[in-house]
């Protein structure tokens, strides 16, 4: 099992594609997808690169920018975000810093689940993470 890598360039357009497939597959927008953003700076690519495979499931997207991990985790909420969250931990046995943005209850567009996964960012971890302004998303 592994998560599909993308370009970080692509986020807006495959969040909003996630987002489509969601509202075409279930008509009472439970919350279907999440966000989850985890900061895996002191791991090596290697040991990143082997957590991934071993974590993630072939639905999953994974974008990253520098140390910044987002994970398009499709049919999944908060709780079964934080369990992915939780297997990473495990796996490097260490804290991850994350955070993590659900459809439908945090935003309808790429942009406003963007803007809530920042601002949560901001917030929780005293971080704010520039390349993830709307402006040089759009």
């Amino acid at each position: 099992m592994a998560g599909i890598k993308f370009a970080f360039k692509n986020i807006v357009p495959l969040i909003d594609l996630s987002i489509g497939l969601a509202k075409r597959v279930d008509e009472n927008r439970a919350e279907s997808l999440t966000i989850l953003y985890c900061n895996f700076g002191d791991f090596s690519q290697n040991l990143i690169d082997a957590s991934l495979g071993q974590i993630l499931r072939t639905s999953d997207a994974i974008l990253s920018y520098e140390n910044h991990y987002f994970f398009i985790l499709q049919y999944t909420d908060k709780y079964g975000a934080t369990i992915v969250k939780d297997m990473f931990e495990e796996f490097f046995a260490s804290y991850i810093e994350s955070s993590m943005s659900s459809y439908p209850i945090d935003g309808d567009t790429a942009l406003e689940l963007i803007e809530d996964l920042q601002a949560n960012i901001s917030t929780k971890l005293s971080t704010d993470l520039l390349f993830l302004d709307k402006e040089r998303l759009s």
